[in-house]
């Protein structure tokens, strides 16, 4: 009796590494899908290696036509995802680099003393906002604003290993370091991260349940009130 042959074994038509071999041969759609599927995590390694939202998207876009240019010579000996991670930190680093050197030549032409007009962020009201959403989105501004005071190489590890959950083995392929340093400065940073956000929270302590102003006005006014009966 013949056994019959069992099927092999072929990628998913939305296998990274399938996809890939697509967008290789020129398929659009394919390079579409790819993006959606790694541009938050991609993102999120770019913001926090630039510190500017409008940069880290700037940087995205350069690295991923930087994959589509040269998506035809991969060779499958990382996942899709550590090389992309790659692209997106030289790019990244690249501009950081070209950043200081800029840095280093304004300092040196501005001999007037006049002060450099820093470009700023203007923050969305949060007043129409349910007060749960505000209260989530004012505890997520706090984790983002201590995880920009990190040091780049405690940061980059961190939203890798923590954020994204991506392995020790893929974030050392990533960040181009052995997997000790990995686990060391991950541990570093969630050390950092807990330190700050524990001083915080001592601080915040001070204003739990805040008695002044209006409150506190609303309550004597009553008192009083009561009291001239």
């Amino acid at each position: 009796m013949r056994v019959p042959a069992q099927p092999t074994s072929a990628p998913l038509p939305d296998d990274d590494h399938a996809l890939a071999q697509r967008v290789a041969h020129g398929d659009c759609i394919a390079f579409e899908q790819l993006m959606r599927r790694h541009n938050r995590r991609l993102y999120r390694l770019a913001r926090a290696t630039l510190h500017d939202a409008a940069e880290a998207e700037d940087a995205l876009q350069e690295a991923y036509l930087s994959a589509y240019r040269s998506i035809a010579a991969f060779r499958g000996q990382s996942s899709v995802s550590t090389w992309l991670s790659r692209l997106v930190l030289n790019e990244c680093l690249g501009r950081l680099r070209k950043q200081s050197r800029r840095d280093q030549i304004v300092h040196i032409v501005s001999s007037d003393g006049e002060p450099e007009v820093e470009p700023h962020l203007v923050s969305r009201t949060s007043t129409e906002l349910p007060n749960e959403a505000l209260a989530r989105a004012e505890l997520r501004a706090l984790l983002e604003r201590k995880l920009d005071e990190l040091p780049q190489a405690f940061r980059t590890v961190f939203m890798l290993r923590g954020v994204e959950e991506m392995s020790v083995e893929e974030t050392a392929q990533a960040l181009d370091i052995p997997e000790a340093t990995v686990r060391s400065r991950y541990f570093r940073a969630r050390s950092l991260l807990r330190e700050a956000l524990a001083q915080e929270i001592d601080l915040a302590e001070q204003d739990v349940f805040s008695f002044a102003g209006a409150r506190c006005d609303r309550i004597v006014t009553a008192v009083l009130g009561r009291v001239k009966v």
